[in-house]
């Protein structure tokens, strides 16, 4: 597998199910006594995300 990284869209639904998700996932690992290191940065990834702004203009192409 390549280690680049990879950019995925969200929109805020998205995100909030991704973040349960996870966060669900690290709570069933924590009761059974899994280590949690993996999910633990990829949720901090996901809390720390930016969010991109999209520009939009009247009569403007969103192609530049």
């Amino acid at each position: 597998m390549s280690d680049g990284k990879r950019i995925l869209e969200l929109d805020r639904y998205e995100h909030s199910l991704l973040l349960h998700s996870l966060n669900e996932q690290r709570n069933q690992m924590l009761k059974e006594q899994e280590p949690t290191d993996a999910v633990d940065a990829i949720l901090l990834k996901l809390i720390d995300a930016l969010i991109a702004r999209v520009r939009r203009g009247w009569g403007r192409s969103e192609e530049r």
